[in-house]
């Protein structure tokens, strides 16, 4: 793609990348384990903004960021002093979303609530974030958000080349996320979550603990969120609660809803698809790709609702039936 896009177009592109990272943890809870999460834009959120105010922190040096000195403060809070450093700033990327979803799924899970209740709670939690990081403007940017990011771990954001070791990077990241997801379904791990998904109740007779189970999963999904989150800085240039609100949690579960939920291939490309669609109807029509979206994914509800790729497998599971029959007859004539 570098060699065929503009810079610009490959920027869009790697956001879209990071998408589907998130896609793929949609997919483990959503559609192998069965459970809605509708606030998920919070732990990609979390991640993105301690990066993204390592980033800041680091162009700036001793210096407050803008938004702190506006903010009353005078020196930078001890909370946030591990963040000048780097690798310090990956590992609590990724650390603080798995805590907060340990934390949110041991109260919930062992309580057994479930389903649409659960989905609410979820839901309730992208608007808490929201209100506590607008209102925070002292320490998150308020709803300015965080921006004017200088580099990329030594990587210039104004270079071209460094921008497509960027792209590569994000790739990669992609390429391990869907090598671990399959692994991890491939093992008796993923028939237990499919289990839980089909049957919890009798899951947990046969003496498998399931509670456990989908806490696991959950901070896993959640890990993979935030792993997104770290590469997308750079690419967005910018980091507000816009990313951590409820509409960009709900359309995380569209691309999985499109395409094709319980198929991990089917979520990356799903993140694909309507991510283009959706930039593509917004340069013509903006203000429209709303009513798009939501038009899409009632039609692929209604239509398709295994996805495209549980589509498509339907297809040819029925051509083959077709097939196998048209040879029998032939055989018996």
């Amino acid at each position: 793609m570098p060699f065929v896009l503009s810079l610009f177009r490959l920027t869009l592109l790697a956001k879209f990348v990071c998408y589907a990272i998130v896609a793929l943890g949609i997919d483990l809870i959503w559609g192998y384990t069965g459970i809605l999460s509708l606030g998920h834009a919070v732990f990609f959120g979390l991640g993105a903004y301690i990066v993204a105010m390592h980033l800041k922190l680091a162009s700036l040096g001793t210096v407050l960021p803008a938004f702190m000195k506006t903010g009353g403060l005078d020196a930078l809070p001890v909370f946030l002093e591990p963040l000048r450093s780097g690798p310090a700033a990956l590992i609590l990327a990724i650390l603080v979303p798995v805590v907060l979803a340990f934390l949110l799924g041991f109260m919930t899970f062992r309580n057994r609530i479930k389903g649409v209740y659960f989905s609410i709670l979820s839901q309730a939690l992208a608007w808490a974030f929201v209100t506590i990081f607008i209102g925070m403007q002292a320490y998150t940017g308020g709803s300015n958000g965080i921006t004017g990011f200088a580099d990329y771990f030594g990587m210039s954001l104004t270079a071209p080349l460094d921008m497509v070791k960027l792209y590569y990077l994000a790739v990669a990241v992609l390429a391990l996320a869907y090598i671990g997801s399959t692994w991890l379904i491939s093992r008796d791990l993923g028939k237990i979550l499919i289990a839980i998904r089909d049957g919890e109740n009798r899951t947990n007779f046969t003496g498998y603990d399931a509670s456990r189970y989908k806490t696991f999963i959950f901070c896993i999904s959640a890990a993979l969120a935030a792993l997104a989150g770290a590469p997308y800085v750079p690419f967005a240039g910018i980091i507000s609660p816009k990313e951590l609100d409820i509409a960009f949690s709900v359309e995380m579960v569209i691309w999985v809803a499109v395409g094709g939920r319980g198929t991990l291939i089917g979520a990356v490309l799903g993140a694909f698809l309507v991510s283009i669609l959706k930039t593509g109807v917004s340069e013509t029509m903006p203000g429209a790709w709303l009513y798009f979206v939501g038009l899409l994914f009632v039609l692929v509800v209604l239509c398709l609702p295994k996805g495209i790729v549980g589509g498509v497998e339907g297809l040819r599971t029925h051509f083959r039936r077709c097939l196998s029959g048209a040879a029998r007859a032939q055989a018996d004539s």
